[in-house]
């Protein structure tokens, strides 16, 4: 069985290649833009790359592109791929997903896939712990996070927790063919996760709370105007609300979910000036 892993420079590609290597199963790495040897062209944009990418290829680890997923799905049973693993959204989930910046390439790709011949396995992750990363420029700076919503809850899951769910599924044929809805193990505010990472820094993160139309003013240029409305939705629907936590990692990977302070533990280097 050959795997192929699309989004090769991907924090959860990164991490589940050397699972695979472990385990001894031979696998192809696809980037949008090679830069290792042995990494092949696959740009999920654009269907002249997948032939060559699928050449020989039984089960793929997908990363969520819609602008050409049924020339992929199509290019995937003509190679003979039997199974998918897409890395999708939590996002799916909430009502309006279709009409959602943040929801609907995800939802994309999985209706193709479901409607598809191919054994499909969506991994639905809520909110990447590796986010917080965002903060770093400023607390480098010695700048406070600023925050539209500080008090608005996630589900923060180690990028590491992802790769070894995606192992799992793809390993094991009969764990496929379902959704899984991953989360970290705790439901944490944004302010939480500053006095973790503090914690773990050794020094306070300070942090200020500021108007979502000023947040918004500030993120313009790189942050789309629609993005920027559909993330300030999101986090003022949780203000003040934890969110579902779910064992989906620990039924994959027979331990429980890393924390936010382990994560933070692991990339305390990125935040230090």
């Amino acid at each position: 069985m050959s795997i192929l892993v699309t989004g090769a420079r991907g924090s959860v590609a990164r991490g589940l290649v050397p699972l695979l290597a472990a385990q001894g199963v031979p696998h192809r790495l696809a980037s949008r833009a090679p830069d290792s040897p042995g990494t092949v062209h696959c740009d999920l944009g654009d269907p002249s790359t997948f032939a060559g990418a699928l050449a020989g290829i039984r089960s793929v680890f997908l990363y969520a592109e819609a602008s050409a997923i049924e020339a992929f799905v199509n290019e995937a049973v003509s190679a003979g791929v039997e199974h998918v693993v897409i890395l999708s959204s939590s996002s799916v989930l909430a009502a309006g997903a279709a009409d959602s910046p943040l929801a609907a390439a995800h939802l994309a790709v999985e209706e193709a896939l479901l409607a598809s011949p191919l054994h499909t396995t969506l991994l639905r992750p809520g909110a990447f712990a590796r986010n917080a990363l965002g903060w770093a420029r400023l607390l480098k700076s010695g700048c406070p996070v600023r925050l539209p919503y500080p008090g608005s809850h996630g589900d923060p899951v180690h990028e590491a927790d992802l790769a070894e769910a995606a192992s799992a599924v793809l390993a094991d044929p009969a764990l496929g063919g379902r959704a899984y809805h991953l989360t970290g193990p705790q439901s944490l505010s944004f302010a939480t996760q500053l006095a973790i990472l503090g914690e773990v820094l050794g020094t306070p993160v300070p942090f200020e709370s500021v108007p979502p139309e000023q947040w918004k003013s500030e993120v313009d240029g790189y942050i789309p105007g629609p993005y920027a409305d559909a993330l300030l939705d999101y986090w003022a629907a949780g203000d003040g609300r934890p969110v579902e936590i779910t064992d989906a990692v620990e039924r994959l990977t027979g331990h429980p979910a890393r924390t936010f302070e382990t994560w933070a533990r692991d990339h305390a280097d990125a935040f230090r000036g």
